[in-house]
């Protein structure tokens, strides 16, 4: 994959010529997304919402922005995609151990 950026009156042999608005990272050309991820502490060692009414999960989520811990799309509730809609908290992580990675429901793509 081949990314072009076309920059006018910008010098890239004089960093102090790009203003804080040109300041962006890779991360946000990916997925605006991720400037939402904040440190988070996980709500529960469980998905919350399946551990107030009494049900199971599959796999967990963690919700990057608040720490909502919750199931996954392939558990019968779907609570961390319930907490997206609800919250419009839109990048989660595999909560589960081993397990890093990170998706975004807005992009439906991991990031």
């Amino acid at each position: 994959m081949r990314l072009s950026i076309s920059l006018d009156k910008v010098s890239l042999s004089n960093p102090a010529s790009i203003g804080p608005e040109m300041r962006i990272s890779i991360m946000d050309m990916i997925d605006p997304h991720v400037r939402m991820i904040r440190p988070v502490t996980p709500s529960a060692n469980g998905c919350e919402d399946c551990l107030r009414i009494g049900s199971r999960w599959l796999h967990l989520r963690l919700c990057l922005t608040c720490g909502h811990v919750g199931c996954c799309d392939s558990s019968s509730n779907r609570h961390a995609r319930k907490h997206f809609h609800a919250s419009g908290h839109p990048i989660i992580q595999s909560f589960e151990p081993g397990e890093d990675w990170r998706w975004c429901y807005i992009d439906e793509a991991e990031v």
